[in-house]
């Protein structure tokens, strides 16, 4: 059996061991009566199990209880059943009906009917084969006591019926997750690992409960891609069940059988373990039961003592779940006053549950510390809180502070009504605390002094040696403020003039900023007799305002070196690039000069230009944009603009020129990384523009009033790579074309794309195609609406009208 506590009957002395007769006579009468103590706890336990059936059966019928009694035999009769196992599956189902819709059950004669409306429980018939196996298991139920009992019990019944290996019990927690609360066959180390199950995807048992049904795990290889499996290694165990049984309304504890051998389970094993769910569920239904007896003797004794205690108090005992987690508690005993917190007497409040009383406790801190005390023996107490109770016959909003004791397996729980003067007291505690002040007083007669415990905790001081009398209050301060101190108190005690004065003192914390403020109270004569005033802590607001200060003084630190670097920046920039105040001519070709710098910041840019004509009479027109601003950005681009025209000018090609510059950025120290260019020189005997670009924005072609963008040949910017491709394009011009060079400046406008301002730039080329000088002008204003975030540089090359054309 199941039970390790049962004593066996057999015989104390073997038959022929040549023991005495007496001996041997003595041995029989003490088998006899192990076996009948045997039969006597079995009988007891099946009568405990039987009286609660038939009170279920009465309850939802309304028959007497030999009427009880009768059912319940003819429905085991009817299906096969023992009369034990018929009493579990009934307490495990009482919410479905007994009988099929539409047929009532046969009362015995004398029996009283059932109440119109309420079902009888019922149960799923159980066939022939299994009914020897689940009567010896609601056989072996009885004797269980605790859900490792349950679990052993079970291992040892389904080991030979379903070839079980291991058995695990779950319950459900209150968050979610799973706690194991009854185990057999496995070990204790692979126990503990899975003591707590959160609650994740993936977990059989929690998928079984969420669902409601069976999940049957007969093939581990696909099993295991959809579940977590319990086992090191989990091939310990190859088929495995996991069947929710249900408790109440829904199912919070599920059963798990482990088997080593593969395969799946046979019909007879699936509808055995269906029915030994349906047994569990009232072996949990009893296992509540016998929680929720508690002993009347101790509560009986507090509640003499409670009788006569003026305060609100009760005595709760916990109420577990098969889990062993406390789902609530049982009044056991109340005083009178306990009554006015929840309305009633003191007397109506034995046997109820303090979720009844207070449904909003599990919610909070106080739940907590009930858990805590009742754990570790430590009294808790907790924060004030406000509470509509009922005094003296009438509902009041009152605050409340409650003391928790632990007292053997229970709590004793102390609710004290704060009064006004209580609830003045504390908020005076609380603005203290929550301003970081504190009151002082000083008596000048009587030379006694006062101190809150805040002004204690800002002066470092310990409470045991009392308030610092006001003549010595200076000496506190540090020497830097002692002196402004000192004078205002003189000046408070002597001619009664207010105070209000910052010093500082030095703590162990540190140093600490306090703000003293006082006035005095005078006698008839206008004789400073007290002194009342507070101290506050404005250490914190002082360190941020130094903070601030500093911050504010680096910011214009920062902001000074920046606009000094801008000024020289600024000059560099004009000294390497001066910028023509006409219009100029190079190569027949008519050229207008535009630079506008960034309106926002205080960096200057890296944009640039040049335009000159070659010995060969050829022109040069260049428009480079460096990354970053300030001094090290001019610095580059001067040193790739002169560079750019000397290698030109002795003869270098265009996509040469730019190989070596990218590879004097790339190996230069004084680099400022990396930079955009577009080359192009124009040759006025064939009006050809011969261009290349390095990552820069195309040309625009105007002619004929259409507007339309260069196709840009392949080009790196410049410093990304050791290995760059530069390619050529040319472009035939007409008289009347106009070319615009320009940096990124003039089509950016975040939060706009790219394209975007292309095609704005595009638009107000074509609306602006005057051919006079200063044309460029009204083209700028309209594309630079609002703050320029960036360098602008634009050159405008026109082919004056005036050239006869020649063949392309």
């Amino acid at each position: 059996m199941c039970d390790a506590r049962r004593v066996t009957s057999e015989p104390a002395v073997p038959a022929g061991s040549g023991a005495a007769p007496e001996t041997a006579a003595l041995a029989r009468v003490v088998a006899r009566q192990r076996a009948e103590m045997d039969r006597l706890r079995d009988l007891a336990a099946t009568s405990a199990v039987l009286e609660r059936a038939k009170g279920a059966v009465m309850a939802l019928t309304g028959c007497s209880a030999d009427a009880a009694r009768e059912l319940l035999a003819q429905r085991a009769r009817a299906e096969h059943r023992t009369l034990l196992e018929e009493c579990w599956i009934t307490l495990g189902s009482l919410v479905p009906p007994l009988v099929p819709a539409g047929r009532e059950p046969e009362l015995p004669a004398g029996a009283s009917g059932r109440a119109p409306g309420v079902p009888v429980p019922a149960t799923l018939p159980a066939p022939d084969d299994l009914s020897p196996a689940l009567g010896r298991l609601a056989k072996a139920l009885v004797h269980t006591e605790t859900s490792r009992d349950l679990a052993r019990c079970l291992l040892e019944h389904l080991a030979p019926e379903t070839g079980a290996d291991a058995v695990m019990i779950y319950a459900r927690l209150s968050a979610g997750g799973l706690e194991l609360v009854g185990h057999a066959g496995i070990d204790d180390t692979l126990a503990a690992q899975w003591h707590q199950v959160p609650p994740l995807t993936g977990v059989a048992a929690l998928d079984a409960l969420r669902a409601g049904e069976p999940r049957w795990l007969e093939d581990i290889e696909r099993d295991r891609e959809r579940y977590l499996l319990i086992g090191d290694p989990p091939q310990r165990w190859r088929s495995r069940a996991w069947l929710p049984v249900p408790a109440g309304d829904t199912a919070g504890v599920c059963l798990g059988v482990l088997r080593g051998g593969g395969g799946p389970f046979s019909p007879r094993d699936r509808r055995y373990l269906e029915e030994v769910v349906r047994l569990c569920a009232g072996w949990l239904r009893a296992f509540d039961a016998r929680q929720e007896r508690a002993p009347r003797g101790a509560a009986d004794a507090v509640q003499a003592v409670f009788d006569a205690l003026p305060v609100a108090a009760m005595l709760l005992t916990p109420l577990r779940a098969p889990s062993g987690e406390v789902r609530d508690w049982r009044v056991d005993a109340a005083t009178g006053p306990a009554g006015d917190v929840v309305g009633g007497t003191g007397a109506e409040l034995i046997g109820r549950r303090l979720l009844d009383c207070f449904p909003g406790v599990a919610d909070r801190p106080l739940w907590q510390g009930f858990l805590h005390t009742l754990a570790t023996g430590e009294p808790y107490e907790g924060e004030p809180f406000a509470h509509q109770g009922v005094v003296a016959g009438a509902a009041e909003l009152s605050t409340y502070a409650v003391r928790v004791a632990r007292l053997g397996g229970r709590l004793v729980v102390t609710w004290i009504r704060q009064d006004s003067s209580d609830r003045q007291e504390q908020r005076l505690a609380d603005l203290q605390r929550l301003g970081s002040l504190g009151w002082v007083n000083w008596n000048l007669v009587t030379r006694e002094a006062g101190w809150s415990s805040q002004v204690f905790a800002l002066f470092g001081r310990d409470p045991a040696h009392g308030p610092v009398r006001l003549g010595d209050l200076p000496g506190l301060a540090l020497p830097e403020d002692m002196p402004a101190l000192a004078r205002a108190v003189g000046e408070l005690v002597q001619g009664g003039r207010p105070l209000d004065v910052p010093f500082r003192i030095r703590t162990p914390a540190g140093v600490r900023h306090l703000r003293f403020v006082a006035e005095t109270v005078t006698d008839a004569d206008g004789t400073p007799v007290e002194v009342h005033g507070f101290v506050q802590d404005l250490t914190a607001r002082r360190r941020a305002e130094l903070a601030l200060v500093e911050s504010e003084r680096a910011i214009l630190t920062q902001h000074e070196v920046l606009r000094t670097e801008r000024t020289l920046a600024a000059r560099l920039q004009h000294a390497l690039l001066p910028l023509p105040r006409r219009p100029v001519r190079l190569a027949g070709l008519r050229v207008e000069v535009a630079y506008l710098p960034a309106q926002s910041g205080v960096h200057v840019g890296g944009d640039w230009f040049s335009a000159i004509e070659l010995p060969d009479g050829d022109a040069l027109f260049v428009v480079g944009d460096v990354a970053g601003h300030g001094v090290d950005a001019v610095a580059t681009m001067a040193q790739l603009r002169f560079t750019a025209k000397g290698m030109v000018i002795t003869g270098s090609s265009l996509t040469g020129a730019l190989a070596r510059l990218n590879t004097l950025l790339l190996h230069s120290r004084d680099s400022h990384g990396t930079a955009t260019m577009v080359l192009a020189r124009y040759d006025p005997a064939g009006r050809r523009l011969l261009w290349a670009q390095a990552g820069h924005l195309p040309p625009l072609l105007l002619r004929g009033g259409e507007v339309r963008y260069l196709d840009r040949p392949s080009g790196m910017l410049l410093g990304a790579t050791s290995a760059p491709v530069f390619r050529e394009a040319q472009c035939r011009l007409e008289p009347g074309d106009r070319v615009l060079l320009y940096t990124d400046g003039l089509v950016e406008r975040p939060p706009d794309s790219l394209d975007r301002g292309l095609e704005r730039l595009a638009r107000a080329v074509a609306a602006h195609h005057a051919d006079r000088p200063g044309s460029l002008g009204p083209l700028l204003a309209e594309m630079l609406e609002g703050e320029r975030r960036d360098d602008v540089c634009v050159l405008d090359i026109r082919v004056p009208r005036e050239e006869a054309e020649e063949p392309v």
